[in-house]
């Protein structure tokens, strides 16, 4: 949902990539990329909708986000291997947005509804600043 409403504020001015979850293509994503601004969903025990930022160039990835996937190989496993690789580009931030339930079907809930503006807001505005940076 962050990547839909970036897509339409940033149209033709930065490549926005939807990835169902599969590491390998994030990983083959990465490679290249000048910067590279990953927003997942995250099951942490945080409140519902929390916003948690992480700059890779400066932290790892929590270990308490970095294996939680549905997808067997998960983005905290890309990250590690694309860092290993040497594929990480220099500016790499994960936005973890907290979900509340992560049932098929399951409607989004008023609290994640909300951080998926916030959250879209917060890249949208960090791609702007690195841009005239």
């Amino acid at each position: 949902l962050v990547a839909r409403r970036l897509r339409a504020a940033l149209a033709g001015k930065a490549d926005i990539i939807e990835l169902g979850g599969e590491a390998t293509s994030l990983l083959a994503a990465m490679e290249g990329a000048n910067a590279v601004y990953l927003i997942d969903a995250s099951s942490s025990g945080a409140t519902a909708g929390a916003i948690r930022r992480f700059d890779l160039g400066e932290e790892d990835l929590p270990e308490t986000l970095s294996d939680v996937s549905s997808h067997g190989f998960g983005v905290g496993a890309a990250i590690a291997l694309a860092r290993a690789l040497g594929h990480l580009p220099q500016r790499a931030v994960v936005f973890a947005i907290e979900g509340s339930s992560f049932e098929t079907g399951a409607p989004l809930s008023a609290p994640v509804a909300m951080a998926v503006e916030a959250a879209a807001d917060r890249v949208l505005s960090e791609i702007i600043s690195a841009r005239s940076d």
